[in-house]
């Protein structure tokens, strides 16, 4: 299987850049049909985002990170750069734009199940062109882990991680413009399952993940599969590794693909197998399905390794 080599000289363990947002989580009895009505049971505000939520996965999971995304000029910015500064991860690339609205998201958890579906918005004040991408960020970090929305700054940051020898991991579940050029710098691709069929027009995951390592020469290959675990692909050869049972019961699967990235990569960054780096990846996505939110339930070390230990799976 794949292997990976770190500089030692890197400040970071990862550098994240992309999505933050303040989440706005309503807990309902069931999911509410259309034109209907229905009492929410509970209500509350988190900080969330994909790439803001990775960085604190693995902050708690004992490794160092540093975040770069924008903020806007509004009370949520405050909720947000908090949130990250609590949590230790380095905030030097933290901007906050005068006159922009933090990136929201209204989320809707059935309690029955814990399943979540989300209605998002993001500012185009928030947005970054080529020549303000914080390439500095890029420079000093083993792996860059990013989202796609601004696909051209996006590229510019790959290619200055490649340039100082890390490797690059994308958080990638929509189609962008650009894309194409973006994916052959990514080393570390990991997308829900039915998004390499929406890439290739291939229904056949296997084949679809197959056809999009080779187009674009990724070092890992993978796709998370819900509380059934993950599909990787790694030189030629696939691996299905099967999810955990969310201890006490899910009760929420909002962050969970983050919380995945963040066992994933650092289950890669510890030196072990891929295969025990999938395994890593879908226990911490388990663990933080425990509570509401895409942060509160993330998992330290000792949480971690005993529900590794309790699994059998250590």
């Amino acid at each position: 299987m794949a292997t990976f080599t770190f500089a030692s000289d890197k400040e970071f363990d990862v550098a994240g850049f992309g999505t933050n947002a303040v989440d706005f989580l309503i807990e309902v009895p069931s999911y509410p049909q259309f034109n209907s009505k229905v009492e929410l049971s509970k209500y509350t505000q988190l900080a969330g985002g994909e790439i803001a939520s990775t960085m604190v996965g693995l902050q708690r999971l004992g490794l160092s990170t540093t975040y770069a995304g924008r903020f806007g000029s509004d009370p949520a910015a405050d909720i947000g750069i908090r949130s990250l500064i609590d949590e230790g991860v380095n905030t030097e690339f933290v901007e906050r734009i005068a006159g922009a609205s933090t990136q929201i998201a209204f989320i809707i958890v059935d309690e029955a199940s814990g399943e979540r579906t989300v209605i998002w918005k993001r500012d185009q004040k928030l947005a970054y062109t080529p020549g303000d991408a914080p390439l500095e960020a890029a420079r000093r970090c083993r792996i860059l882990h990013i989202t796609p929305h601004d696909t051209a700054a996006c590229i510019e940051m790959a290619q200055a991680a490649k340039e100082a020898g890390a490797y690059v991991s994308i958080d990638i579940d929509n189609i962008f413009d650009g894309i194409d050029a973006l994916l052959p710098l990514v080393d570390i691709f990991v997308s829900s399952s039915d998004f390499p069929e929406r890439l290739t027009g291939n229904s056949s995951l296997e084949a679809s993940l197959a056809e999009l390592s080779r187009t674009y020469g990724f070092k890992l290959t993978c796709a998370t599969l819900g509380d059934s675990g993950s599909i990787l692909l790694a030189d030629g050869d696939f691996m299905r590794t099967p999810g955990f049972d969310v201890p006490g019961g899910c009760v929420d699967t909002t962050g969970a693909g983050d919380a995945f990235r963040a066992g994933l990569l650092y289950g890669i960054l510890s030196g072990g197998s891929i295969e025990a780096a999938a395994v890593s990846a879908n226990a911490v996505a388990a663990l933080k399905c425990r509570k509401l939110g895409a942060r509160t339930a993330l998992p330290n070390v000792q949480e971690f390794t005993t529900l590794l230990k309790n699994a059998g799976r250590a």
